[in-house]
This record gives C-alpha cells, structure tokens and sequence, in this order.
C-alpha cells in the first residue's frame, strides 16, 4: 500500500469559496419568500461529502426533497445505506437515474404529496392554487442541470462534465405546476475534512487546481484498492498497489499506453486516465462514502 501523501490537505484546509458562490447564497435568501420547496441535490457516489455543509443557513425550515442523481454509477449496496441513514434524519429521499430512461413520476408525485398541505391551506383562505416554486441546490457538477433539463424535457440549460458551468439564477418553467428556480453550484467556505475534499477533487465537484492532481489520483487508487480492488485488475491489471505509487503510475502509463519518446512514462496522461475514467463514468459502481467512515 503507498504512503499517505495528503496530510497536509486537513492541516491547511483548502480554501475554494469564489466570489459568486457567496453571492449565490445571498441571492437565494432574497429569494426564499418565493419557495414552498427545495430540490436539494447530492452525488450517490459521495452522499456525505457532496452534502452541502450549510445548507440550512441557506434554505432555513423549507421542506425538501433530497435527491440522489448519478444513481447508474454508484455502489447501490453503499449508497442505500446513505439512503436509510438520511430517512431516519427526516428526509425525503429519492435516488435518481439521470441517464437510462429517467422515471421522474416519483419525484413529481413526491413533490405533489409534500405540497397537498400547503395547498389545501391556500384553498382554505379562498386562494387559488399556483405553480409550486422549488429551489434546486447542490455542488458544482451533481447534476442540476441535466435533472433540470430532464424535467423540462428538452435542453433548457447548458451542461457540462466539470463544475461551474451554471453561473446565475434562474426561474424556468417545467409545466403549469411546477416552476424552478435553477441556481450555480455552491460550496461552503472552508474544506478543512481531507477525505471530504479528496472525495470532491476525486469525483470532479471542485476544478481540478484546487488540489494536486497527483495526490488526487493517489487517493483513487488507494480508495479504488481499499474497497473495490476488482477494478483496479479489470480496468488496469493492478493486483496490488507499490510501496511507491511511481510505480504503480508506471505499470498503468504502459498497460494504457502513455508513454513518450524512448518508452518512458507519461505521468501527465497517467493522471489524465486515471481522472477522466472516474468523470466519464468507465469505473462505475463506486460509493466513496461510507457510514462508518463519518463522525
């Protein structure tokens, strides 16, 4: 097993907390008069990390509908017992498949069943029923905009397979039920939880200079070893990691064919493998999060 490269990562804290990403949070509390409901999204792959930290302050008492998207990649034996763990908080919670045939009837039908209160209210003062106005919230790259452009059915935003692509507010109208309001990926202030940040860095929810890209793709590996070391053999002929993880670049730079002049490793495109096989979805059913990890 390698050496732990990234102590200093919890020592230090990283500090990624862009200006509109303050400026997002201060929109939405202008805004929170105006919704009866929030679409909180979190990644099925990273259920704690990707949770956002503060995001109570932020959204208050309103009720919510926690939804797990990129469903298809995760490690459902994991996953589901992230799904129990928040139940029992008091969530609603749905996992959702963005991208095989996306069932959203039960987000629909959820969303129906937690407003038939609020709604049975306005009827009660003689006011008419109105759209329900949701807020959908989550980090950079979870998902909000394909999970938008799914319940509109049609591309409604742009999307894209790194964080950042949404930059303002939105209000876009799904149906005469439903309206929301899209909003850019937020962070909170301070990552100063090394695992948490090295899950976001490792499932590309913050940009990628944040951290050292070695020491993320060292922290694949030794997570990848750690609990699904099957696809360490199947995707890169790995049985065992190197006391010095050089050498388990070398042996995936030549099974995978980075190399340069004179056969020598790449280690640049070793990296960009390693990163772009957890983006792109070719290692799947992994769940970096773990319930006995937490606390």
């Amino acid at each position: 097993m390698s050496k732990n490269k990234n102590e200093g990562v919890n020592k230090i804290g990283i500090n990624w907390y862009p200006g509109h990403m303050a400026k997002t949070k201060r929109l939405v509390k202008e805004q929170l008069d105006l919704i009866d409901l929030v679409y909180e999204v979190i990644d099925a792959r990273m259920p704690y990390s990707s949770k956002i930290k503060d995001i109570d302050e932020v959204i208050k008492n309103k009720p919510r509908i926690l939804i797990m998207t990129k469903y298809d990649l995760c490690d459902k034996k994991e996953t589901d017992k992230w799904i129990k763990y928040y139940e029992e908080q008091g969530y609603n919670v749905l996992p959702i498949d963005l991208e095989n045939k996306p069932n959203l009837k039960p987000l629909f039908n959820l969303t129906n069943k937690i407003m038939e209160e609020k709604n049975i209210k306005r009827e009660k003062k003689g006011l008419l029923k109105r759209r329900t106005r949701v807020l959908i919230i989550g980090i950079p790259n979870v998902g909000k905009s394909t999970l938008l452009n799914r319940l509109v059915g049609k591309k409604a935003v742009d999307v894209g397979n790194k964080p950042g692509v949404t930059k303002q507010l939105n209000w876009i109208r799904i149906n005469d039920q439903l309206e929301l309001l899209d909003t850019p990926g937020i962070l909170w202030p301070k990552l100063d939880d090394q695992q948490v940040a090295l899950n976001l860095a490792s499932l590309t929810a913050i940009k990628e200079e944040i951290l050292p890209l070695f020491d993320v793709c060292e922290y694949i590996l030794n997570t990848l070893y750690k609990y699904y070391k099957d696809k360490l053999k199947e995707r890169y002929g790995i049985i065992e990691l190197t006391e010095d993880i050089i050498d388990t670049f070398d042996i995936i730079g030549k099974k995978r064919g980075c190399l340069i002049k004179g056969g020598q490793v790449d280690y640049d495109k070793v990296i960009n493998v390693i990163i772009n096989d957890i983006k792109n979805g070719y290692i799947k059913n992994i769940t970096f999060d773990r319930i006995d990890e937490i606390g």
